[in-house]
């Protein structure tokens, strides 16, 4: 009964002696508090600094003069429709591409899908140089065209123009369309395009039914990425150097730097970042209920 006894206590011992377990929000704090400083911080002074006259008193001046501005109103105006625009060129073009990367067999196929991967790390900035050097004024387009003519003049000047913009967007956020897809395309069950096939469908009929709708979640979830891109490209506009087409990333850069304008900086910046987290929370939104449909469709 002794040792019986001694072995109780000595368990009890071992029971009280045992260290707590920390709660499981102490190990949140660090990253939450390091994501405070360095994000969000930064944020809500840019967001007191919207509401900051220059002699440092709080109010709503500030928004009510950059808001009614025609500036502002022409800089939302043709931030969207750019990202809009450029988000339909990347799709369409996008599917294409990767469609015949994945479907229809060619040399050099498994290369070009590697480039792709590559690609999506160059910076902005370099695919826009590098359309400045073929369509600039003093590009190689310009050039061959003297040659050949031997007239003076710059026909390729549409690099400086919406249109200009609208082709180095497209060109640069492409593969960002085309890696989901890419992606989602080898999913494809290859014997569902052969039952199809066999049945007389016809090639766009298989695109429409079968492969169109696997491929559904991955272009909301490109597109969407695209969109937010665009909406907040600075680079393409700057380098292409397009003086008529002021986004709001470009106002932005006029207000604080050109003009040290802070607070009306300050209130573009806010207004871009509301518009992008609200285009974050609608495909948020939409797309488990397109990934779930596929899905359907996939079982069905």
């Amino acid at each position: 009964m002794t040792d019986l006894s001694l072995t109780g206590s000595v368990r009890a011992a071992v029971r009280i002696r045992r260290p707590r377990r920390v709660p499981g929000w102490i190990w949140v704090l660090p990253p939450v508090a390091g994501l405070g400083l360095v994000f969000l911080y930064p944020l809500v002074l840019v967001v007191r600094q919207s509401f900051t006259t220059d002699d440092g008193s709080r109010s709503l001046a500030p928004w009510s003069d950059v808001v009614g501005s025609a500036a502002f109103q022409h800089a939302l105006v043709t931030t969207v429709w750019i990202a809009a625009a450029s988000t339909l060129g990347c799709l369409l073009l996008g599917f294409f591409l990767a469609l015949v990367i994945s479907f229809v067999p060619f040399p050099g196929a498994r290369l070009v899908g590697r480039f792709i991967d590559v690609f999506v790390a160059f910076p902005s900035f370099l695919i826009t140089l590098a359309l400045v050097f073929v369509y600039g004024s003093a590009g190689m387009a310009n050039g061959a065209w003297h040659g050949l003519t031997g007239r003076q003049g710059t026909p390729f000047s549409f690099l400086t123009t919406p249109w200009g913009v609208l082709l180095a967007e497209i060109t640069y956020f492409t593969p960002f369309v085309m890696r989901p897809l890419l992606a989602a395309f080898s999913q494809v069950d290859s014997a569902q395009l052969e039952a199809a096939s066999s049945l007389g469908a016809r090639p766009l009929r298989i695109v429409r039914q079968v492969i169109l709708p696997e491929a559904l979640p991955s272009l909301a979830a490109g597109g969407s990425l695209v969109l937010v891109m665009c909406l907040n490209e600075f680079g393409i506009v700057l380098f292409t150097g397009a003086k008529d087409v002021t986004t709001l990333p470009m106002l932005v850069y006029s207000r604080a730097i050109l003009q040290s304008d802070y607070p009306a900086a300050c209130v573009v910046a806010v207004v871009n970042i509301a518009l992008s987290v609200a285009l974050y929370g609608l495909y948020r939104s939409c797309v488990p209920r397109t990934g779930k449909e596929g899905g359907s469709r996939a079982g069905a």
